[in-house]
């Protein structure tokens, strides 16, 4: 991994993150509207679908997956229902800082998990910025630790891994073009996103967007340039790296929200917005350093 193909990997992974996190404020605005997290999900994935179509269209190319990647496109659209319905369902039983706090714990499973699948060793720098843009988070969302509900933190956690999965699954996809893995994944996910859209009330006509038309073309958008950049940068970077950059995801949420929903950020919160930032500095800093003794080692 070259030094400039590791700092865009960074780039792209930071932009995805504040995508993912520019949207969720405008997903609260869609669900006080009437629109349910499953039905604009459903919505996203037929939208995501259409234009992964038209860029096949456009670029004359066909929807191909090689028989290589076939797995883990497969495991990238499963697990972003568990991410999504794991997150969806946890904060049923939890405060939604909680479920965040316990959720934003994938970082440290990459980490942990990258000596038996990626073969890389777990280095005390990598295990300390994780661990620090892990404090961070923690210190953005304020979680209120009172009564927890052990349904809650497993559906958390059951995110947490889901996201984990997605990441390591995302950097082995590296031979199907981008279109075809957006709708590959987006395949995959549409029948069950449908399936729980249907248990949690319901489906709705495509009229029920215009409930609140700017919120749901907001959230749609930063959703689909979160993901678009996700996959770019599993193409560059390990999986490691690109999950702690999306430590960055919960403090463009926090900021966000003061913004669009009036919500208060404290210095507490502030401080740890802060600390996430320094450990994804640190965390650059210490690839390129890696990157350009690899280089040296070997040529290229």
């Amino acid at each position: 991994m070259t030094r400039s193909l590791s700092a865009a990997g960074v780039s792209m992974a930071l932009a995805g993150a504040f995508f993912y996190g520019f949207n969720i404020s405008f997903a609260a605005l869609a669900s006080q509207a009437g629109i349910s997290g499953p039905v604009l999900v459903s919505y996203r994935i037929v939208t995501m679908m259409v234009l992964a179509i038209a860029a096949h269209a456009m670029l004359r190319t066909a929807f191909h997956i090689p028989k290589s990647d076939r797995v883990g496109v497969l495991l990238i659209g499963l697990t972003s229902i568990g991410v999504g319905v794991g997150y969806l369902s946890a904060v049923a039983f939890i405060p939604v800082t909680v479920a965040a706090v316990i959720f934003y714990t994938f970082p440290i499973l990459i980490v942990i998990a990258t000596p038996l699948i990626d073969k890389r060793p777990l280095t005390p720098t990598m295990m300390f910025v994780t661990v620090l843009a892990f404090i961070g988070v923690v210190m953005v969302v304020g979680p209120a630790m009172d009564a927890l509900d052990w349904r809650g933190i497993a559906l958390a956690f059951v995110a947490s891994i889901s996201a984990a999965i997605q990441f390591f699954a995302g950097t082995r996809c590296k031979s199907t073009s981008l279109q075809s893995k957006i709708l590959g994944v987006q395949i995959v996910a549409l029948p069950f996103t449908l399936a729980i859209a249907m248990i949690a009330g319901g489906m709705k006509p495509p009229t029920i967007l215009l409930n609140a038309p700017m919120a749901v073309a907001l959230t749609i958008g930063g959703f689909m340039l979160g993901f678009l950049f996700q996959m770019l940068a599993l193409n560059r970077i390990p999986a490691s790296a690109a999950g702690l950059a999306f430590c960055a995801e919960p403090v463009v949420a926090a900021v966000t929200s003061v913004l669009v929903l009036d919500e208060r950020l404290g210095p507490i919160g502030y401080a740890g917005g802060a600390l996430v930032i320094a450990a994804i500095m640190l965390n650059v800093i210490f690839e390129n350093r890696r990157s350009t003794a690899i280089t040296k080692i070997i040529p290229e």
